[in-house]
């Protein structure tokens, strides 16, 4: 088959093959590092206290440590500080004209952009360790011997710094992919952690197979959710590459004896602009209540216990609420991303026309009806993504551990690997995964 035939021509390629086997081995200390459980901490006990968090924020951060979370590893921040500084910086410099500045200088700008990134990253993390280790406490996963007495100070100084000192190194582990192994490290990171979740999935399952001796539907059930799970698959991948191409049309023009121009392009505006951002930013507002839950338990019948209730992970208010704020952030996180006045200027200045359109507000009006149907397309497409599955389980019972944003996170890093390995082959004129 050519895509294994392709997998043979990389690992023979002896440039290519460094570049895979040192991201396999960066991934390798990953995975090694979330099993490791941080100092003092009884992670049993831990496991014992948190119960089904799968709804909550904690069942978030999980998520994206593949586990570590609810274990108390040395990873058990993962990325989740990194990410959260690059949104902030993102959208920082949007209002903050230094760092403006600094994101549209191709040179030194983005290395003290990138530094001021990983500074954030760090307080973050500081921060996140702190908050961590105090629900480590109120969860008694201590033994009294670390946390009377003034050894209280000892143990969370240790504890925070190790969970701290794991983020930031997750943070470089990341740039060491970037600067020598395959794909976005950070990327890749996340695309492990998630990965690693699978096996749990299959054994739930597998589990719920086995139940089709008692009820018969499940040898229905089970089979159909991995059909619908594939489909969802090649649903992911073909909004993920689809795009809609604005023409532009370059003026001839003449410097000295040589003639510029007079060539066709086109703008690629991407269905899934914003990435699985939308879902992220919206998954961690409605996993505060049930995070609440943990700490608050209202009396039953109570209006505060109705009120939680409402936000349960299968409950009808919960999937509309998360399928609007889909839909919300995707045009908050578009309209920070894209800026019309900015692309028409571009082609202005480049001596470029979009066909049939005026140069100046025409084109700046033509772009802007683009992009908003284009993000309202793919507002759609991340709200039915992340809204099918709590669907799904709540009518078949089925607890589908791998969700809609879990699956675009996978399709998209490995889309984007390929891509990468595919340009690596093409320029040593072999065949591409792609092809």
């Amino acid at each position: 088959m050519p895509f294994f035939d392709t997998i043979k021509t990389t690992f023979k390629t002896p440039g290519l093959r460094n570049k895979v086997l040192y991201t396999l081995f960066i991934l390798l200390i990953f995975r090694l590092g979330s099993h490791i459980t941080a100092p003092f901490v009884n992670a049993t006990s831990l496991l014992a206290s948190m119960g089904d968090s799968s709804n909550t924020f904690f069942g978030y951060l999980n998520m994206m440590s593949g586990g570590a979370f609810d274990r108390a590893t040395i990873f058990a921040l993962s990325i989740t500080p990194y990410i959260n500084s690059s949104i902030i910086i993102q959208l920082l410099t949007v209002s903050i004209p230094y760092l403006e500045r600094l994101a549209k200088d191709a040179g030194e700008g983005r290395k003290k952009l990138a530094r001021i990134t990983r500074y954030t990253t760090v307080i973050l993390a500081l921060v996140q360790a702190i908050g961590y280790f105090v629900l480590l406490k109120n969860y008694n996963c201590f033994d009294a011997a670390y946390v009377d007495g003034p050894i209280i100070w000892f143990t969370g100084l240790v504890v925070v710094l190790t969970f701290t000192a794991g983020a930031a190194l997750i943070m470089w582990l990341g740039e060491q992919i970037n600067e020598k192994g395959v794909g976005n490290g950070i990327s890749i990171i996340l695309f492990a952690g998630i990965v690693a979740r699978g096996p749990s999935a299959v054994s739930v399952l597998i589990e719920n197979f086995k139940q089709g001796s008692t009820n018969g539907i499940y040898y229905f059930l089970v089979p159909l959710t991995i059909v619908m799970f594939a489909a969802m698959i090649v649903f992911i991948i073909v909004m993920t590459l689809a795009e809609r191409r604005i023409p532009v049309m370059y003026a001839k023009r003449v410097v000295g004896r040589k003639m510029y121009g007079g060539q066709s392009s086109y703008i690629p505006i991407k269905v899934s602009m914003s990435g699985v951002m939308p879902i992220i930013f919206a998954s961690a507002i409605l996993s505060l209540p049930s995070t609440i839950a943990l700490f608050w338990q209202p009396e039953a019948n109570s209006f505060g216990a109705a009120v939680l209730g409402a936000f349960t992970h299968t409950g009808w208010v919960y999937a509309v609420l998360y399928f609007l704020l889909i839909i919300l952030f995707n045009y908050f996180y578009i309209a920070i991303q894209y800026n019309p006045v900015e692309i028409a200027n571009n082609i202005k200045s480049n001596n470029g026309a979009i066909p049939g359109i005026r140069p100046g507000k025409p084109t700046v009006n033509f772009i802007s009806r683009v992009i908003s149907k284009v993000t309202l397309i793919g507002a759609f497409f991340l709200g039915v993504i992340a809204v099918f599955p709590i669907l799904y389980s709540g009518i078949t019972n089925i607890n589908v551990s791998l969700g809609g944003t879990s699956i675009i996170i996978v399709v998209g890093v490995a889309l984007d690997t390929m891509r990468q390995l595919e340009s690596q082959l093409t320029m040593r004129h072999h065949k591409g995964f792609l092809e």
